[in-house]
């Protein structure tokens, strides 16, 4: 009876456990790139929306959206700001360092937007400077909507999540298209040596603006290594604790035997 009620106790133990630690393991990352935020508060002025990308976003339809509800003279403000805010910190240059993924959209010459989600490894996307990210555009499906759509407009906006920490970054920016031998300058900083084969083109884009989002109704979700790396300690953990009640039931079982 008490086998099995031990047999029981620990998946459900272990899934508790795994909550926690998760939960844990959230608010500490979030309290890091809070720290972060503050010290770039600190240090380069005001991160809120910035002039440039108001400039841009706030078109005459949407600014008569927003006296309609009530949000104008809130963004006026933003629009006077003096910071810019089309220069990549230190801060968006490691963010954009990081992800593994994002979201870039362009219009078409029929007027359809369209969305395309690029992934790769972590660091895909490179920061060249303070105004220019870019990345290696690997064969596909051919579809080369992206092409043709950049082909008529040149501007593009991206969508980059950190879904565990619940942040994302809008950026709004020019894109140039490099083929053949255009591209192989760049070639060397953005690929490595065994994937550089497979790269058809690669992509720059100019920065004219950047957003950090609220937090608001982004999910958390998390990849499998990073599930991984946050229960290492709790697998080990209980790896520690089911050893240590193997031993004592050995341990129980023996001083039955000698009774």
């Amino acid at each position: 009876m008490h086998q099995q009620a031990a047999s029981s106790f620990w998946p459900e133990m272990q899934q508790v456990y795994t909550w926690w630690y998760l939960c844990r393991h959230r608010k500490l990352h979030q309290d890091s790139l809070r720290r972060i935020k503050i010290d770039a508060l600190l240090n380069k002025g005001d991160r809120s929306m910035s002039r440039s990308y108001a400039q841009i976003a706030f078109t005459p339809l949407v600014k008569e959206q927003q006296v309609k509800h009530g949000s104008r003279s809130q963004y006026q403000r933003v629009e006077a700001a003096r910071s810019p805010g089309s220069t990549l910190t230190t801060y968006e240059r490691q963010f954009i360092a990081e992800r593994d993924s994002f979201y870039l959209s362009t219009v078409s010459e029929t007027g359809w937007p369209y969305i395309q989600h690029r992934g790769g490894e972590a660091g895909f996307l490179h920061a060249l400077d303070d105004r220019t990210i870019a990345f290696a555009d690997y064969r596909g499906n051919s579809q080369y909507i992206t092409l043709g759509n950049l082909d008529h407009d040149n501007r593009v906006a991206l969508f980059l999540m950190d879904y565990p920490s619940r942040t994302r970054l809008k950026i709004l920016g020019r894109a140039t298209v490099f083929e053949g031998e255009q591209a192989k300058p760049y070639l060397e900083q953005l690929t490595a040596s065994d994937t550089r084969r497979l790269v058809e083109r690669v992509i720059t884009i100019r920065v004219e603006a950047f957003d950090w989002n609220c937090q608001q109704h982004i999910t958390p979700r998390y990849t499998e290594e990073q599930v991984v790396a946050v229960m290492a300690p709790v697998r080990k953990r209980l790896a520690e604790l089911e050893e240590e009640n193997r031993r004592l039931r050995l341990e129980l079982a023996d001083q039955h035997q000698h009774k």
